[in-house]
């Protein structure tokens, strides 16, 4: 069942829940995500980041996310994640998706917001919803490669300049109409190679101000006991997508280095796709409070 981000993310608010947002990046992972979903009867996020066209084009990709979300016995979202154009955003709109992420967090505030804002009004106006973000989210060594850009809280000696600011949330949010809003805390993207340093309470000051679902970006590392901090205090949304790409890479490994097992891609790809489905559902699980 297709349907928009607003409204999973607006019920998730008022539960105190959250949302997972998994990227379909390969046919196993579009059957895991769904398959979970279906399993746990629990609202999912299926996206495509921008950064992953290296991976899969939009163009190709984009139907067959489609094709499993309207079919889905469960609500799903389908989302671009870091859009970092208008056409891209628009492209996925053409496409079906049902919400946008236009990320201009590396520009000025007032280029974000004035940007944001146009990509608002043309999603709005198709009946789709919109996520930006504002701060700095960190970016692991082990996703970028060393001397690659890759950062941590270490590398920062006044955190408060790159974590999301509630007053600055607030007039964003006045001034774009934005329908949710990623925020910067201390996650981090990739494999989190030290324990994150979190700024949990910053996250009930960030849902006072702007009133709006929060998300979470880089959940890599992140306790589950922190978890359920962040998503009472206000993130709605969370992008998972490491861990559940490392468990379908190491049941590969595991099944290609069986001798007794057949040397068939299709029986490892169906393999792949039951780890990935399990530790979406243990990440769901956690998301949405289900014991």
């Amino acid at each position: 069942m297709l349907v928009t981000l607003k409204e999973l993310l607006d019920e998730a608010k008022v539960e105190h829940k959250a949302v997972g947002a998994f990227n379909g990046t390969t046919l196993e992972a579009i059957r895991g995500i769904i398959q979970a979903a279906e399993e746990l009867n629990s609202p999912v996020i299926l996206q495509h980041a921008q950064s992953h066209d290296d991976l899969i084009d939009l163009e190709e990709i984009g139907p067959v996310m489609k094709y499993y979300a309207e079919r889905a016995k469960v609500p799903v979202a389908l989302h671009l994640d870091h859009g970092s154009s208008f056409d891209r955003c628009v492209q996925a709109l053409k496409l079906g998706f049902t919400s946008v992420m236009y990320d201009a967090s590396a520009k000025s505030f007032e280029e974000n917001a004035a940007e944001t804002a146009e990509i608002v009004k043309i999603a709005h106006a198709v009946g789709a919803s919109v996520e930006a973000e504002l701060g700095h989210i960190f970016t692991s060594k082990v996703v970028q490669g060393e001397g690659a850009g890759a950062d941590s809280t270490d590398d920062y000696e006044d955190l408060d300049n790159i974590y999301t600011d509630p007053e600055v949330a607030k007039k964003f949010v006045e001034m774009t109409n934005v329908d949710c809003l990623a925020v910067a805390f201390g996650t981090t993207h990739g494999v989190y190679l030290t324990e994150p340093k979190l700024d949990l309470p910053r996250v009930a000051r960030l849902r006072e101000a702007t009133n709006i679902p929060l998300v979470m970006h880089g959940g890599s590392g992140v306790s589950d006991e922190d978890y359920a901090v962040a998503i009472e205090n206000g993130i709605c949304k969370v992008n998972y997508y490491t861990y559940m790409n490392t468990a379908g890479g190491k049941a590969s490994k595991e099944y290609w280095q069986d001798d007794s097992k057949p040397l068939f891609y299709d029986s490892m790809s169906l393999v792949a796709t039951e780890a990935i489905k399990e530790d979406v559902k243990r990440a769901i699980k956690v998301f949405q409070k289900i014991k």
